[in-house]
């Protein structure tokens, strides 16, 4: 008998959000889904997730953006992105289209701009949720909400309030405490939250003596911070009754399974799709192979197992 594997990021909302299975790309590193269709079927995922939407286009940083690192990368895009209206005229119909759950990730500068993305976009045919980025460290504003327990609740409540589609928040590790965060964004609404986004880290060019990023630090991401998201995971699911989802570092079916046993309902795949397109299905197809192996009934059978 096959595993279930179908959980809801939204059990507690007044619209659900129901994924076939867990997994799911992590914001940026799936650009808007639409192209990873070139290489497999991406509606055997639980979901997709989008790039960070603003509210007008942006550039993004100056080169150069990406740097390798030991067991993972920095980058420091900035936010790179077509603006909100070419996602309302280009993208939603697409998505619309397809027969699996569609989360955007918006990001503002400001309380109002969160309002008005999810206002405008918290109530298109082919959004199914929004996922709040208020953990980017590669701009200059925006950071702050997700680094402070008022302001997170404050953009929370915001975006709740103006959506007609669940609103997912994701945590910056950059923090003494993601607990406390966490359990304010829950209080004033959020469905679910996601934990983590990239590490502040930094790579200097021995050739300049400078920075490589001409911002200075840049977010780490990859392997290299899969302990850190994964005790992230398993202390905000202890201290939240909503579902979490983890990120950062998952890698193989293994990584996953790990996520789930910490107390994630459902995980994000990111730098892993960089070197390996398929990255996603591979997990997907990993954790299916180990519920089977195992005699798994229901994945709700192992998620928060590790917890004591």
């Amino acid at each position: 008998m096959a595993t279930k594997l179908n959980v809801n990021l939204a059990p507690s909302g007044k619209n659900d959000l129901i994924l076939q299975n867990p997994v799911m790309p992590a914001s940026g590193t799936f650009s808007w889904g639409l192209e990873f269709a070139k290489h497999f079927d991406i509606t055997l995922l639980g979901a997709i997730v989008s790039k960070g939407v603003t509210i007008l286009p942006r550039s993004g940083n100056s080169q150069p953006r990406a740097v390798e690192t030991p067991g993972g990368m920095l980058n420091s895009i900035g936010l790179q992105n077509v603006g909100v209206e070419k996602i309302i005229k280009e993208f939603a119909p697409q998505w619309a289209k397809l027969d699996l759950p569609v989360i955007v990730n918006i990001a503002g500068d400001t309380e109002e701009e969160f309002i008005e993305l999810a206002e405008t976009l918290g109530d298109i045919d082919g959004i199914d949720a929004l996922e709040l980025n208020i953990s980017c460290p590669n701009v200059d504003s925006g950071l702050e909400f997700g680094q402070d327990i008022n302001g997170a609740a404050s953009v929370t409540r915001a975006a709740v309030r103006h959506s007609e589609v669940p609103v997912i928040v994701k945590l910056t590790p950059n923090v003494s405490d993601t607990r406390s965060i966490a359990k304010a964004c829950e209080a004033e609404g959020a469905a679910a939250i996601c934990a983590i986004n990239t590490v502040l880290g930094m790579a200097i060019d021995s050739a300049t003596g400078k920075p490589v990023f001409k911002r200075g630090a840049g977010g780490l991401s990859g392997p290299a911070i899969k302990p850190i998201a994964l005790r992230n995971v398993y202390e905000v699911s202890s201290a939240v009754q909503i579902p979490v989802i983890g990120c950062g570092g998952i890698t193989n079916g293994m990584d996953a399974i790990e996520f789930l046993m910490a107390g994630a309902t459902a995980i994000q795949v990111g730098t892993a799709s960089f070197s390996n397109p398929t990255a996603t299905l591979d997990i997907l197809s990993e954790l299916t192979k180990w519920f089977n192996e195992n005699n798994i009934k229901d994945v709700s059978d192992i998620i928060g197992c590790a917890q004591q």
